[in-house]
């Protein structure tokens, strides 16, 4: 392989290429398809398969052929009007609700640790040095891939070399390249030292009894205990994870996946008030989109903010009792928001006005005052003065961010009945 064939392979991620040559060898090979192809003959393969793919499968391998068209100067056929159409199409015959790996809850995360602590202690006692390794790499891989929201495929390409301890505070894991680091420039995350649970504690001693010294962090160990010098396999995490489940009494362990260890922590983090911002740069989601389809919010129902608006059941109260000091009751605020665009005539903004107030306003009961959108009335129950000002900070800087992601300038600001000002 040349030098120039090399670089023009490392420009695309393994998995990438992987699943694109997937793609190809199916509509080839399965559908008996030719290369380059026609609109028309797209349509038709989109048709066959309709119904029996998810339309997310289907979308995958139209941006497989649309990459090979590309790469190889031919007209991109899925961009036409009748693929576009039929796709369309399919989506309206064919709903389907998206589907997602359950989250590993820290209770779930806890209970598995112990297993595992506890399989270790028993292969260490009966000498059993193979299950000892295994073991040890399981519960690193476990911990390090909830505690850090790591994909799968991050985890397998972490190498031992770029692990840094830091005593007293953690760990620091460099990955040259991951999903979202698309200009290959590479990214340092951080790893918390725990008391319990503990993703440093458990990668160190893997590491020790694996006696690595370079190359990848997460490999095979063979029957003989011998520790493989290639990663794991990337198609092999899912069956590793159920498999763990199932030893660790999981009756439900079909349910989880690689990914349930992020979509785990993302869960964990959204229930214990991390606000998007924080949340996204501590997983490495760019887009916003891209975080709201893992976090269900600790009122999934709306159950909490539904009732918390219900009228009060009436109840004498004796005119001797005073409320606690510094005790807020539910309030309505004001909140004035406009929107431009970076540049004129962009686009963007009746698209992040929706995702405002989808995602932003909606657990605030945002009610619109004017037709324009400028003017929303919110509710808010906050314990003290200085609940309501964190919470109001946030949410401001969530407006921003959210309008900054659709390339679009923000002046919001707030204001109470008592005349109480934020911006």
């Amino acid at each position: 392989m040349s030098s120039l064939d090399a670089y023009l392979e490392a420009a695309t991620r393994d998995n990438t290429r992987r699943s694109y040559a997937s793609a190809l060898r199916h509509f080839e090979v399965e559908w008996k398809g030719h290369l380059p192809a026609t609109p028309d003959s797209v349509a038709r393969y989109l048709a066959t398969y309709a119904g029996q793919l998810a339309v997310s499968t289907l979308r995958h391998r139209l941006a497989a052929l649309a990459a090979w068209h590309r790469d190889h100067g031919f007209v991109d056929p899925t961009r036409s009007a009748l693929v576009r159409k039929v796709l369309k199409g399919i989506q309206t015959l064919h709903p389907a609700p998206v589907k997602q790996a359950e989250p590993l809850q820290i209770r779930r995360l806890a209970e598995l640790d112990h297993w595992l602590a506890g399989a270790i202690e028993a292969a260490d006692q009966r000498r059993d040095r193979p299950a000892g390794l295994r073991h040890r790499r399981d519960r690193a891989l476990v911990l390090l891939g909830f505690w850090r929201g790591f994909r799968g495929d991050e985890l397998l390409r972490l190498e031992v070399e770029h692990l840094k301890p830091v005593p007293g505070e953690g760990m620091t894991c460099f990955l040259p390249r991951s999903k979202g680091d698309r200009q290959a420039a590479g990214a340092t995350y951080k790893v918390p030292a725990l008391s319990r649970l503990c993703p440093v504690e458990a990668t160190q001693d893997w590491i020790l009894m694996a006696d690595l010294r370079t190359g990848p962090v997460f490999r095979g160990v063979d029957r003989w205990g011998h520790v493989g010098a290639e990663p794991l396999h990337p198609n092999s995490l899912i069956p590793l994870m159920r498999d763990l489940l199932v030893c660790a009494g999981f009756a439900d362990a079909h349910a989880y996946s690689s990914h349930s260890l992020r979509h785990g922590f993302a869960t964990w983090a959204n229930d214990q008030g991390w606000d998007m911002k924080a949340l996204m740069e501590y997983v490495g989601w760019r887009d916003v989109h891209s975080a709201m389809r893992y976090l269900d919010g600790r009122d999934p129902f709306a159950r909490e903010r539904i009732e918390a608006s219900l009228p009060a059941t009436a109840q004498p109260v004796a005119q001797s009792v005073l409320p606690a000091p510094h005790v807020l009751e539910r309030q309505s605020l004001t909140l004035r928001l406009v929107l431009n665009p970076f540049a004129r005539g962009g686009r963007g903004m009746a698209k992040a006005r929706a995702r405002i107030e989808e995602i932003c306003l909606a657990p605030f009961q945002a009610q619109r005052l004017n037709v324009e959108g400028t003017e929303y009335r919110i509710f808010v129950v906050e314990a003290t003065e200085q609940d309501l000002d964190e919470r109001l900070a946030i949410l401001l800087d969530d407006l921003h961010r959210m309008a900054d992601t659709h390339h679009c300038f923000l002046e919001a600001s707030l204001i109470s009945g008592d005349g109480r000002h934020w911006d």
